[in-house]
């Protein structure tokens, strides 16, 4: 019997990750995960992490080091849903991604995917370039620290 298929966490690189995870979950329509308070207290307290390794964001204690965001519950809550760690880096971003994201919406028309865009643009986003192949089109766009994505 093969074992199961792997769940995915993408991981982004960021200097701000709580900005940049409700950055996204915006975009994406999408939830900030939210940490478990109780247990980051606990872990100080017990001497496992340290009060450095924490902040607050939002009125809540929350770890310094990263922040996700997941999909809205719709499919049971599946514990392998996507997820997308936002997670603190030292250098700031210096070229360009090797991977990104598209922003895909099934049956979208041209004044829909136009009415998007403006939307990202509102929210921050910055547009960088566009594509065409055959009859497809598509927008690049960088989110406000500058990570490629495609709309």
């Amino acid at each position: 019997m093969a074992p199961p298929p792997y769940g995915i966490q993408l991981c982004v690189d960021c200097a701000r990750p709580h900005e940049l995870a409700d950055w996204w979950a915006e975009a994406l329509r999408w939830d900030v995960e939210v940490q478990d308070e109780a247990f980051i207290r606990r872990m100080v307290a017990e001497g496992q992490a340290t009060e450095a390794e924490t902040t607050t964001h939002r009125g809540r204690l929350v770890w310094r080091a990263g922040a996700a965001i997941i999909p809205p519950p719709g499919d049971g809550g599946a514990p392998d849903r996507p997820r997308i760690l936002f997670q603190t880096v030292p250098e700031a971003k210096s070229v360009k991604n090797r991977v990104h994201w598209d922003l895909r919406e099934p049956g979208a028309d041209d004044g829909r995917r136009a009415a998007e865009l403006e939307r990202l643009l509102a929210l921050g986003a910055r547009r960088v370039g566009a594509g065409r192949q055959g009859p497809w089109a598509w927008t690049v766009l960088q989110d406000p620290e500058g990570n490629e994505f495609c709309l």
